[in-house]
């Protein structure tokens, strides 16, 4: 393969869409933005209502009293929508 052909064959592959590790979308290199992504930096964690101090991730036969929550913002949903915006970063970063 000449360098010309191979220099142009490493640009379509950066062009081509990607999958976001952080939001699990998929999107274009040439498209990605300071903004492009929306994610939570932290998890979904459940905490106890007594002690107010162990953080776990939740698990089968949590009791109905904990609290459910994102770590980094306090949503309540897990499908919430993300609380921080940057670029999307690929799996193959």
């Amino acid at each position: 393969m000449e360098p010309e052909a191979a220099e142009q064959e490493k640009e379509k592959e950066k062009e081509k869409e990607k999958l976001c590790r952080r939001c699990k979308s998929t999107y274009e290199p040439s498209g990605n933005t300071a903004r492009s992504c929306r994610f939570h930096p932290s998890f979904f964690v459940c905490r106890r209502h007594d002690d107010q101090k162990r953080y776990y991730e939740l698990r089968d036969g949590d009791p109905p009293y904990a609290a459910k929550f994102y770590d980094c913002c306090g949503a309540e949903d897990p499908d919430a929508a993300g609380c921080t915006t940057d670029f999307h970063v690929s799996y193959d970063d």
